[in-house]
């Protein structure tokens, strides 16, 4: 079997980081949207903070979901080269 197949089917290669991926432009895109709706309803200072700052808070929020996965990545690293050298 391949070995990317296997590290899939196994649970160690995540997939998770690609839909953290996507729900990001998602999100993204709704809360421009959401912004824009917010904006020609008559409270355009905070259309406009949403427009500006959602999508900044939507990337804090996936970045520190990924760091968690870059950690998994880091740590498998470490172990996989310590296998070697032992």
């Amino acid at each position: 079997m391949d070995d990317k197949v296997k590290d899939f089917l196994t649970f160690r290669k995540m997939i998770t980081p690609i839909f953290i991926q996507i729900i990001f432009w998602i999100a993204v895109a709704v809360t421009i949207i959401y912004g824009f709706y917010i904006l020609f309803n008559g409270a355009a200072g905070q259309g406009i903070l949403t427009i500006l700052l959602g999508p900044i808070a939507v990337r804090i929020w996936t970045e520190l979901l990924i760091v968690i996965f870059k950690i998994n990545d880091t740590l498998t690293d470490i172990k996989n080269n310590t296998k070697k050298v032992a």
